[in-house]
């Protein structure tokens, strides 16, 4: 599959986190049903959101293995138009495979850091990210970028984690893969390109503020994954966490598998009647580029 790669591809620290997600892509696309169960409210209400319309033109940044892409290439039709981009090269060829099995031949791929602009393709009547936008370094190069591919009145939205305490899955997951690599420091949760670094109360808005967008809200919405058992959930995350994977791989394999064991013994106690449930809370972020700048 040939993916074009514009020059923007190559921001600060684009090689390292491009290399990270190369590595979780083939377990990311696996789990993308699971993953399109866990995230099917949310992504619903992400894209009511954006007022998608038949023949629209849309971008879709860190666009993954493309299961949201695929919703959002079902609701513009054949007549729209849709780019899905990734810093990552083989996770982006996963979704070109997937949707292109699906007859989506209206969807075109770009390998693209979110953070730079995709040359010659705007504007958009409409650009969204689902569970990216926190991983940028430079958030606000990425909704700036995002800003000028949007036609004026056209809309954006995204979906980042909530607070630390309303997630308390990825936290435990995260304190445990950091106590077993000795890292015991207390760094901040919301440090720059963190899963939560979006999480803290106004900084979003404040964001989406700054780089000239109208019509902010940000809201909370309960995304719970419901699984069997604790141990899917630890093969879900052993299998295309990138984050998570990424910490555990300097130990050798022991060290490793110690550490998948605390995780499952920590989250045991999510396990209900109708099996394992873990708590994740999500903000719902969505803003207009005004007609006039």
């Amino acid at each position: 599959m040939n993916l074009p790669t514009p020059q923007g591809a190559t921001g600060p620290g684009a090689s390292g986190a491009a290399s990270a997600w190369d590595r979780a892509a083939d377990g990311w696309n696996r789990s993308t049903p699971l993953i399109h169960a866990w995230l099917a409210p949310a992504t619903a209400a992400m894209l009511a959101r954006l007022r998608l319309r038949p023949g629209a033109r849309v971008l879709d940044l860190a666009a993954g293995a493309g299961d949201q892409t695929k919703d959002v290439a079902q609701a513009v039709g054949p007549t729209g138009h849709v780019l899905a981009t990734d810093i990552s090269p083989r996770i982006l060829a996963f979704a070109q495979r997937n949707l292109g099995a699906a007859g989506l031949a209206h969807v075109r791929y770009a390998v693209a850091d979110a953070e730079q602009a995709v040359p010659g393709e705007a504007p958009f009547d409409a650009v969204l990210c689902r569970l990216g936008l926190m991983l940028c370094a430079n958030p606000a190069a990425a909704l700036a970028s995002a800003f000028e591919a949007l036609r004026p009145g056209g809309r954006f939205a995204a979906l980042v984690f909530g607070e630390p305490a309303h997630n308390p899955c990825i936290t435990t997951l995260m304190r445990l893969a950091r106590q077993h690599r000795g890292l015991n420091g207390g760094a901040s949760p919301y440090t720059a390109g963190g899963l939560f670094s979006l999480a803290e109360p106004g900084r979003l808005a404040g964001l989406l503020a700054a780089a000239g967008y109208a019509d902010i809200a940000v809201e909370p919405l309960a995304a719970p994954f419901a699984l069997p058992d604790v141990a899917t959930y630890i093969a879900f995350v052993r299998d295309s966490g990138s984050p998570i994977m990424e910490l555990l791989a300097p130990l050798d394999p022991s060290a490793q598998a110690a550490a998948w064991q605390a995780m499952a013994a920590a989250l045991q106690p999510f396990t209900g009647e109708r099996g394992w449930v873990g708590p994740n809370e999500l903000l719902l972020c969505s803003a207009t580029r005004p007609l006039t700048h």
